[in-house]
């Protein structure tokens, strides 16, 4: 090696040794607080494998365990639409080893089980919210439906001829279209399933008319030409689907069920232990492969303060349960 080039060398990793200080540095040290104990963290999710919020469970706890040199095990414990998981947080030390990743089923929760022996929303604390998902109102090629406006003047002028199906009571699809049927002045009989893969099979085969889907689980459906997408359920279109109007666009009305993702903590964790962890997190979710990774999926990547999350929560079990109690919905 010439001295032209070993100069050269020596300067180009002297240059990357102080990029990578200077990364380190701007991304701080993580505080002792999350960092004083090998023990494991544990990360709930309380929904099956392959949701969203395994997703994002199973895409942040490396990242995680990277950071604080400690384990991270995500843990899917499932049943009664969510509730099962989240009391296990919720009955959990609020020592910061063990977090819940959930959506806003939680919030509905609170208003369609009354008997809850804790309150899922006042018994958390907010950590941070992670993203955001998007809903599509979906239906078989057989329905001959293109468009939502189809839908709504097709079920007005056949009440009660028409179905939906969901994953189950008070899930996210069941009360979206609770809110569409409200929304646009249309009755359709809704048709619950055990989980998202058999609703999905019923409506491939047309055993079922329409539902509402994410878009991680719809979009090979609609590539493959076995579903079509009839509008979107947010407040603009998603870069995925630039072609597929919102609902709003197709005069079906303003409906917006835009779905949250976040992560919180047993109720009195320490406001160290929660600022601690949404720095740490804050950093995660701001790396380029992070946010690949969610986009991928139909997620738009986000973060908050625990207060910014906290107040986003509280406005939004208001919202649901408003709907809850406007259409009579009662969880089986």
């Amino acid at each position: 090696m010439n001295r032209r080039n070993f100069t050269f060398q020596i300067s180009f990793t002297l240059l990357a040794g102080i990029l990578t200080a200077a990364n380190a540095l701007a991304q701080g040290t993580p505080p002792s607080v999350l960092t004083g104990t090998q023990a494991p963290i544990k990360l709930i999710v309380p929904f099956t494998p392959g949701t969203g919020i395994d997703l994002i469970a199973r895409t942040v706890g490396p990242k995680l365990s990277q950071r604080l040199g400690r384990p991270v095990v995500v843990e899917n414990r499932v049943g009664a639409s969510g509730n099962i998981g989240t009391e296990a947080v919720v009955r959990s030390a609020p020592d910061g080893q063990t977090l819940l990743v959930s959506v806003n089923t939680l919030v509905m929760n609170k208003s369609l089980y009354a008997g809850l022996s804790f309150d899922p929303v006042k018994d958390l604390a907010p950590v941070i919210l992670t993203s955001w998902g998007q809903l599509l109102l979906v239906t078989h090629p057989k329905s001959n439906f293109k468009t939502a406006a189809d839908l709504v003047a097709t079920a007005k002028a056949n009440p009660g001829r028409f179905n939906y199906a969901s994953p189950g009571v008070g899930t996210p699809h069941h009360l979206s279209m609770e809110l569409f049927k409200s929304t646009a002045k249309v009755f359709l009989t809704h048709i619950p399933y055990r989980g998202t893969a058999p609703a999905v099979s019923d409506l491939l085969g047309g055993q079922v008319d329409v539902m509402f889907l994410p878009i991680h689980v719809a979009l090979p459906q609609i590539r493959a030409g076995k579903l079509i997408a009839l509008g979107l359920g947010s407040e603009q279109r998603h870069p995925l689907l630039p072609n597929v109007p919102t609902i709003a666009e197709s005069k079906a009305g303003q409906v917006n069920v835009d779905m949250w993702f976040g992560i919180f903590a047993p109720k009195n964790t320490s406001n160290e232990i929660i600022q601690a962890y949404n720095k740490e997190i804050k950093l995660i979710l701001a790396s380029d492969d992070i946010q690949k990774a969610f986009q991928a999926q139909g997620m738009d990547p986000a973060n908050s303060t625990p207060e910014e999350f906290g107040r986003l929560v509280e406005k939004d079990t208001i919202r649901w349960a408003e709907l809850i109690k406007t259409q009579n919905i009662k969880a089986e």
